[in-house]
């Protein structure tokens, strides 16, 4: 079925919404809040909270890309269970790994100041992103935005862990020059 017409139930307030939503993406849902939790039975949870979501936005908003959309709302789902179930269990799965890859190049806060400055980042980070090749790209994102282990992302697109790790490596490095030359504080 057509994301249109799945968003189309959605206006209609059909159940079957849900239905087709996990028909479609379902398995692209479940495969982002795994490599977040780790856990079968929290991946399951953040997939009906999914779709719950889902639910509450739509309407009154029409997405214009409903993969996008759930695809967002399953991370962030994820990434909230992830703090709340590992809160005195630091260093399990992808997301501590992840967040000590960028922290030399990405910056964090949460006053005035360093919200604008994060949104200067998000613009810069969109454009250095754009910038890179379509493999190094594919690569970048199955790591800081699915949270895909290297080996995973190595399977995935038939390339050795050394590889990945060098490609990342490098990005980061990229990524890191680019924030210091327009003068975002690290």
């Amino acid at each position: 079925m057509e994301d249109d017409a799945i968003v189309e139930l959605y206006w209609q307030r059909s159940e079957e919404a849900i239905v087709q939503t996990d028909r479609k993406y379902g398995r692209y849902c479940r495969t982002i809040a795994y490599n977040i939790l780790q856990d079968q039975d929290d991946c399951d949870e953040c997939l009906n909270d999914t779709y719950m979501r889902a639910w509450n936005i739509i309407p009154p908003k029409w997405p214009t890309f409903l993969s996008a959309l759930l695809a967002k709302i399953t991370r962030n789902l994820a990434l909230d269970r992830q703090k709340f179930t590992r809160a005195e269990k630091r260093g399990g799965g992808q997301v501590p790994l992840v967040l000590e890859e960028l922290a030399d190049c990405i910056p964090g806060g949460t006053d005035a100041e360093e919200i604008l400055e994060n949104r200067m980042v998000t613009k810069l980070l969109n454009q250095f992103l754009l910038s890179l090749p379509q493999r190094t790209r594919e690569i970048f994102m199955l790591r800081y935005w699915y949270l895909c282990s290297v080996r995973q992302i190595a399977d995935s697109m038939g390339l050795g862990e050394s590889n990945v790790k060098m490609t990342l490596l490098r990005a980061r490095r990229q990524l890191k020059s680019i924030l210091e030359r327009e003068g975002v504080c690290l």
